[in-house]
């Protein structure tokens, strides 16, 4: 569990690398909140560096839990998913 404050943009990352079976590559990369609510959490930017997926995510509310989650699509035709889970606490 990560925690964050609601006034806080920082970026949290998947290292994929681990997972990847030899020759397999990421060929896109997705995230998502759950709950998708007004005044939560929200991915504000994205970016892959190789088998690492960022997300830069703010907002927020106070004494909640979300899970952020990246979806990938591989070269081989698999997807595949990883959570993270994220608490907002004032700070």
């Amino acid at each position: 569990m990560f925690l964050k404050d609601p006034a806080a943009r920082l970026d949290y990352g998947i290292d994929w690398s681990e997972q990847l079976p030899t020759g397999v590559a990421i060929v896109a990369s997705s995230w998502a909140v759950d709950p998708d609510e007004p005044g939560g959490v929200r991915v504000v930017a994205h970016r892959r560096e190789g088998a690492t997926c960022v997300a830069w995510l703010e907002g927020g509310t106070a004494g909640r839990a979300y899970r952020v989650v990246n979806r990938v699509e591989l070269s081989d035709g698999a997807v595949d998913e990883r959570s993270l889970v994220v608490r907002v606490e004032q700070r």
